[in-house]
């Protein structure tokens, strides 16, 4: 009533290892999705992503062009290798993820346009593979980007023998059957699902059962106090993972299941399986230390130690030097700090420009 608009899409983050297919599933839903637009992260910019102001070569006036996020208005937008995006590209599509809204206010044009599309991103952790023992490292992103997506799932290589053998098999298939191009359709053409989704999108639009939304309550409620328990049992602070925002996933996931099997409203089971899938992806990453400290996972007892050893390395070289990386990291061993901390400090203060590697990442140099 008192028009607010709220978020119909879901965003979906997809980090993991090299030769997932990862790129393939984007691909795939390029193909079967009934408005999509493809982008590669490295050749986006925010203007490319969002909409920019030209000059019109006939007429000499300015005119408004619309970037990928809007020509997708009602579709997905998806985005490969979303980890090599510049830091201010990514930046531009937050209000377009959240608000699905783009506001420009250039050489005299002040506008809004309407991006309402889902995004799904793909992108590989910060050490090319997904490294376990180096846990939050391994993602490069900041938590406002990180609340944004409602299930972020990692992707890992896991090695599985039958798996593998499936895997092979197929490949093998694939390119022996290549020149015969007799590719078996599967039980559903890509077109059929093409305008089935269509369907659903236009005509189908579910609202949560009473009883639903009340278990939905009782479980948000019960993963809130969970963390609280861990709380009063450990004595120290954990930040929360799971916010409003989450919540909203999750009733966006529960209605969208709906959605699939057109049924007017969502019930028990679509909550359900709602919750299943936040807790297999976002929901596991975040208690797995995988995203420790991404968004805000940390305990207060780690942002002192942070704190403190920012200090220290501060204290130790000044602006204008360099030392070597490896030095430090054995003089902040011997004074029993983890040599894990010690690192992410490191990785943090590159991140904001304060300091930089030097003749193949031996050597630390200080900007400011």
């Amino acid at each position: 009533p008192d028009g607010l608009t709220r978020r119909g899409d879901i965003n979906v983050l997809l980090l993991g290892d090299p030769g997932t297919a990862k790129s393939q599933l984007l691909k795939f839903v390029e193909r079967v999705s009934p408005v999509a637009v493809y982008t590669s992260g490295k050749g986006s910019s925010a203007a490319g992503l969002t909409a920019s102001v030209i000059r019109d070569a006939q007429t000499r006036n300015f005119v408004v062009e619309g970037g990928a996020m809007v020509l997708a208005d009602g579709g997905v937008v998806c985005i490969d290798e979303f980890d090599k995006m510049r830091e201010d590209d990514r930046v531009a599509i937050h209000e377009a993820m959240e608000q699905q809204t783009i506001s420009i206010a250039k050489a005299g044009i002040t506008t809004t346009l309407n991006s309402r599309c889902s995004v799904l991103a793909a992108a590989n952790s910060v050490f090319g593979r997904w490294d376990d023992s180096k846990a939050e490292e391994n993602i490069d992103f900041m938590p406002t980007i990180l609340s944004r997506f409602d299930t972020i799932f990692i992707v890992k290589d896991e090695h599985d023998e039958a798996r593998d053998m499936t895997l092979a098999k197929h490949v093998m298939q694939v390119h022996m059957n290549a020149a015969a191009d007799t590719a078996a359709e599967g039980e559903l053409s890509l077109a059929f699902l093409k305008k089935y989704i269509a369907y659903c999108r236009s005509r189908c639009g579910p609202r949560l059962e009473q009883a639903a939304a009340e278990k939905l309550k009782n479980k948000y409620v019960l993963m809130r106090n969970s963390s609280r328990e861990v709380e009063e049992e450990g004595e120290k602070r954990l930040a929360i993972p799971i916010t409003v925002r989450q919540l909203e996933a999750v009733v966006r996931i529960s209605e969208s299941l709906a959605k699939m099997e057109l049924q007017p409203f969502a019930n028990d089971a679509h909550v359900d399986e709602a919750i299943r899938i936040f807790q297999v992806s976002t929901l596991s990453a975040a208690h797995s230390g995988d995203l420790q400290g991404a968004e805000g996972f940390t305990t207060e007892e780690d942002q002192e130690l942070i704190m403190r050893i920012e200090k220290q390395l501060k204290k130790r070289f000044a602006i204008g030097s360099q030392v070597s990386q490896h030095t430090i990291l054995q003089d902040f061993a011997k004074q029993k700090y983890p040599e894990r901390q010690v690192q992410k400090v490191v990785a943090t203060m590159i991140r904001r420009g304060e300091l930089q590697h030097r003749m193949q990442r031996k050597m630390l140099y200080r900007l400011k």
